[in-house]
């Protein structure tokens, strides 16, 4: 496991990793045989509460004008340029997920791709940590970010991913959130015309006051 750390770190360190991660995820995942409403509970957290990232911002852009909407279009841009640099990461090594080595026990269906980092806590932490640079959507930024450790607890007890998988998520979502805070001025400009699109093509449902202009 985690091979190619052999030219990155020093091998005791990288050992001391390993161990780490696997102790961690054994600690973590579930046994044999969990509880149901804990299982049901864990792949709700896993495969559902991600939805929360893309409906918090179409909601925001639909129904609260008062908070600027440039802090959307950073939050979503962060969320996918985290998903780019997590492609890059698997580009650069391939990270087996805990099933496929044996490891654990898996109660939930996922195909034998690259773990490291987690996708789903990217965007759900991308989108988060964008909008606290935001007055006005900092605490919907806080409840999203809290929202995200169910998320990573659950992915480690289904046994689909590592506990470092979910450290690499925060990472790589703080700092696409950095890299494009200081485009200020590119943000709102992007708004702008987005804002120029949305009013001409939902004009008839901004007319009968179902979504804000």
């Amino acid at each position: 496991m985690w091979e190619t750390y052999g030219t990155m770190l020093a091998p005791e360190r990288r050992v001391s990793m390993v161990s780490f991660n696997t102790t961690a995820f054994l600690w973590i995942n579930a046994s044999a045989r969990p509880p149901v409403w804990l299982l049901d509970l864990a792949w709700f957290a896993a495969q559902t509460l991600v939805l929360a990232a893309p409906l918090l911002l179409v909601g925001g852009w639909l129904w609260r004008t008062r908070a600027p909407r440039a802090a959307l279009v950073h939050a979503a841009l962060a969320a996918l340029l985290g998903l780019m640099i997590n492609q890059g990461i698997g580009l650069l090594w391939f990270e087996p997920r805990p099933f496929m080595l044996g490891l654990g026990h898996q109660f939930l269906a996922h195909g034998a791709d690259n773990s490291f980092p987690s996708d789903h806590l990217t965007v759900i932490w991308g989108t988060a940590f964008s909008l606290l640079f935001h007055k006005g959507w900092r605490k919907a930024g806080f409840a999203l970010a809290l929202m995200g450790l169910p998320v990573a607890w659950a992915r480690v007890y289904l046994g689909v991913h590592w506990p470092l998988d979910m450290l690499g998520a925060a990472m790589v979502a703080s700092g696409s959130a950095l890299l494009l805070w200081p485009w200020h001025g590119a943000l709102r400009f992007a708004t702008r015309l987005m804002n120029r699109v949305y009013r001409r093509i939902a004009q008839p449902l901004i007319a009968r006051h179902w979504i804000e202009a």
